[in-house]
């Protein structure tokens, strides 16, 4: 079954390759017996447009893999698998974010933060023995 990866894009079945294997995961006493783990793989440099294989080779790797034993069957494996492919391929082609403008902080959050900093200095203030200088020792110690 071909994978669905955006509504224009499509992975068709012959470059998707799927190998199972013994599952550490769920199953009883079938996972001693059963190859109920997934793992697939697809090279993205035969499905993908030149353009969208551009923007993935800059992010990362051309040959992706993804694997799953969540499941007890190999049915479901495949597909929780052939979803996380599907994720790390959206993934993989996404256009990079918008610039971030710098920004300085507002007058407003200025004065917050200034705020604070004082009740705090003030709460603190309150907790001193009386008699304590700013220095932290007593007048009458030196």
């Amino acid at each position: 079954m071909p994978l669905q990866v955006l509504p224009g894009l499509v992975v068709p079945d012959a470059e998707l390759s799927w190998r199972f294997s013994r599952s550490s995961g769920p199953g009883g006493q079938g996972v001693n017996t059963s190859d109920s783990r997934a793992e697939l793989t697809v090279d993205l440099s035969r499905v993908l447009p030149e353009h969208l294989l551009a923007r993935a080779a800059e992010r990362g790797p051309t040959v992706l893999t993804t694997q799953s034993s969540d499941q007890r069957s190999q049915l479901q494996n495949r597909s929780v698998a052939g979803e996380r492919m599907a994720e790390l391929i959206r993934a993989a082609i996404a256009p990079p974010p918008a610039p971030r403008r710098a920004t300085k902080p507002s007058r407003a959050s200025k004065q917050r933060r200034l705020d604070v900093k004082r009740q705090r200095s003030d709460l603190k203030r309150t907790r001193r023995r009386p008699g304590r200088g700013r220095s932290g020792s007593s007048p009458e110690g030196a």
